[in-house]
């Protein structure tokens, strides 16, 4: 039997070559291509939502439970849910060209009308005055943001983003609202998004962003005739590209043809359209009511998909999880919920989230075979 002095230094080169294998088998990894589609984030559901005012909560229970149920939910600020994990967000946007538009809504006037307990001013240093797209769910009533306007909320994606250099890109998904609920009450109407409009936008979006720190739909054609055959035949940025950078995408569909006029193909724009697949500007699609057959058959030709696992907190209040598992399964890269792990639901503790509470995973439909999940993000 050799001696504990000859096996000590036989176990430390063993140990040293085990590390070396290991480091090794890691390179061999970081070395595999891995595209921004071949990963797998959790997304906030309008991550901007600070909840209902208190007033105008209790009145929307009473008068309109139904209504109240699907509003009841917030999230916490935009770089607390980055910290946590979260990289996809949400923001609905208003246009407000000459400032004010917005600045006094109807719904105080309604909560005094029901003898309620006035709320308070979620916007008192005059944010709602200025010009420039606002950011909020309902006007009027559901008008609570965690960050406004907009381009507040670009500045904090900003800082948090040159703060953690090397996280996965993060996906800022823009609704652009138009329209009234209904004609029930005297809602403020919006202005209506136009190619002027539009091209506001993406120069607010430029103001804070630099083309170098987005991925682009122009960077992602290149050469290509189109966007469609740039993703299908070539595909997307690698990870390492697109670290450390944001991702623009539009939420929904008919307002694509609008943004896309004067720009053929997204020349030019930074959002890339919720478009339909086979168009000349499809790369990204929404699929949130769709099957898992359904997006699972969209990732494998390429697009990025986004869908949801919950909403209108239904599933929540049941704690329902066959969603959930199902758009998991399915490769949707992006995967949107109101129930993120640090935001567990109140009624049941339903929630999302990637195993070991990742920021991000290899996706399990086309990620290359040598993907590491533990390579995505550095631990938070």
């Amino acid at each position: 039997m050799k001696s504990l002095s000859t096996r000590v230094p036989s176990m430390m080169l063993a140990a040293v070559f085990a590390a070396l294998s290991a480091q090794a088998v890691m390179a061999q990894a970081g070395d595999t291509p891995v595209r921004i589609n071949q990963i797998q984030v959790i997304g906030s559901h309008n991550s901007y939502h600070a909840g209902l005012l208190p007033g105008i909560a209790k009145l929307l229970e009473a008068k309109n439970p139904e209504v109240f149920r699907t509003l009841d939910y917030s999230h916490p600020p935009l770089e607390v849910q980055l910290d946590h994990g979260i990289r996809q967000i949400e923001l609905d946007i208003y246009a407000d060209s000459k400032g004010g538009l917005y600045a006094h809504p109807f719904g105080p006037k309604l909560v005094a009308e029901a003898g309620l307990p006035a709320d308070p001013d979620p916007y008192p240093h005059g944010e709602m005055l200025q010009p420039g797209f606002k950011v909020m769910h309902v006007q009027d009533i559901d008008y609570a943001s965690n960050c406004q306007p907009f381009i507040t909320c670009l500045r904090i994606v900003k800082q948090w983003s040159e703060a953690h250099p090397a996280h996965v890109p993060i996906f800022i998904l823009v609704e652009t609202v138009q329209e009234v609920p209904d004609d029930k009450l005297p809602w403020t109407k919006p202005e209506a998004f136009t190619p002027a409009l539009f091209d506001a936008l993406d120069a607010e979006i430029r103001s804070v962003f630099h083309d170098s720190e987005m991925i682009t739909p122009d960077q992602v054609r290149g050469r290509s005739a189109t966007l469609n055959a740039s993703i299908l035949h070539h595909g997307w940025p690698t990870l390492k590209q697109a670290r450390g950078k944001v991702i623009f995408l539009m939420d929904q569909k008919p307002v694509g043809p609008i943004y896309l006029q004067g720009h053929p193909g997204l020349r030019g724009r930074v959002l890339f359209t919720n478009a339909t697949p086979g168009d000349p500007d499809a790369a990204f699609v929404e699929q949130n009511d769709d099957s898992a057959k359904q997006i699972n058959a969209l990732v494998r030709q390429g697009y990025l998909v986004r869908a949801r696992a919950d909403e209108d907190t239904v599933q929540a209040r049941t704690n329902d999880t066959r969603r959930r598992d199902e758009v998991m399964r399915s490769g949707a890269q992006m995967i949107s919920t109101d129930y993120p792990a640090a935001e567990p639901s109140r009624w049941t503790k339903y929630s999302v989230a990637l195993p070991g509470d990742a920021a991000a995973r290899c996706n399990p439909v086309n990620a290359p075979a040598h993907c590491v999940d533990a390579q995505m993000e550095a631990p938070r």
